[in-house]
């Protein structure tokens, strides 16, 4: 786990601090890649960790906090296709959290989507959205002060419903959106929209999406899945009284295709259907309620969290 260390960001001198200590370690970003350490004899993937003073500068630098051990701070440093190449010109070790996620340990996954929802952040966010002037990266990388008037802008998160739809047979309903290729189905999902509950969210995609009326909303989890920036909000749902699931009805411009699936018929499904990763808030969903692992002959890949 990582104690984000908030209090020490408005630390004037909190990066003087973390260059000066020879137990600080920084991880490199590049795009939407986290630089891997290189494999020796067969240990487990993990992030390369760089003492402060091998670290290239970047374009930006963010504290991430401090992990499990007190003495060790971490922060991040975006790079630029330039620098990616003069530290590592190869290319696979340069990997995408879809890919990481599955490899790394908890500590490394954790910051990596730290790092990554941050990085993603300051982007977007060079210019002030009020009056369209410079903003400079402030308080270890957590703000952007405007640089005409002083306002301060702080990171925001999107959340986003996810739902496990089922119906009076306990059924699951799985969706095939436009982007996919065919064949590949997971949960309905869609992002909260303003003055609007989770709950209200959850009712509102199930019905735009899939035609469907739902009730009995339950919360189950979450997870942070920072493209660009989006918390995804775990739910169940079921179908309303008198509804009829077979009039199920794609939208036909995000669905495409809708199917409800018994646990036999999901089981039974491999080779024909390819499910969310096993990474996903989607799949950990999907495994909550079919009762445990759903295995394929070939694992399906980490490609989403929905």
């Amino acid at each position: 786990m990582i104690d984000r260390d908030a209090e020490r960001r408005a630390d004037p001198v909190i990066f003087d601090d973390f260059d000066a200590d020879p137990a600080s370690r920084v991880l490199l970003v590049h795009g939407d890649r986290v630089l891997l350490a290189e494999q020796v004899d067969g240990s487990a993937p993990a992030i390369e960790l760089l003492r402060p003073a091998d670290a290239p500068a970047g374009s930006l630098r963010a504290y991430l906090g401090r992990g499990d051990a007190p003495a060790v701070a971490y922060e991040v440093r975006v790079v630029d296709d330039e620098t990616a190449a003069a530290v590592e010109p190869e290319e696979a070790r340069w990997v995408g959290l879809r890919t990481a996620a599955t490899q790394l340990d908890e500590l490394g996954s954790g910051l990596f989507v730290e790092a990554l929802a941050l990085a993603n952040w300051h982007a977007s966010h060079g210019f002030c959205p009020r009056c369209g002037a410079t903003t400079t990266p402030v308080q270890a990388g957590w703000a952007r002060r405007c640089d005409a008037d002083a306002a301060m802008l702080f990171p925001r998160t999107d959340p986003a419903v996810i739902v496990l739809v089922t119906d009076d047979d306990d059924r699951l309903l799985l969706g095939s959106n436009a982007l996919w290729e065919q064949r590949r189905f997971s949960l309905l999902a869609g992002f909260v929209e303003p003055g609007e509950s989770l709950e209200e969210a959850v009712v509102r995609e199930i019905h735009e999406e899939a035609g469907l009326a739902v009730d009995r909303v339950e919360y189950r989890g979450s997870q942070p899945w920072p493209f660009p920036a989006s918390l995804m909000l775990g739910f169940a749902a079921r179908i309303a009284p008198g509804v009829d699931p077979a009039t199920a009805k794609p939208d036909g411009e995000e669905i495409l295709e809708l199917r409800w699936f018994s646990r036999e018929e999901l089981a039974e499904s491999w080779g024909g259907v390819t499910l969310p990763g096993e990474t996903s808030i989607a799949r950990w969903l999907i495994e909550q309620w079919y009762g445990g692992p759903v295995t394929a002959p070939d694992p399906a890949p980490a490609w989403s969290a929905s």
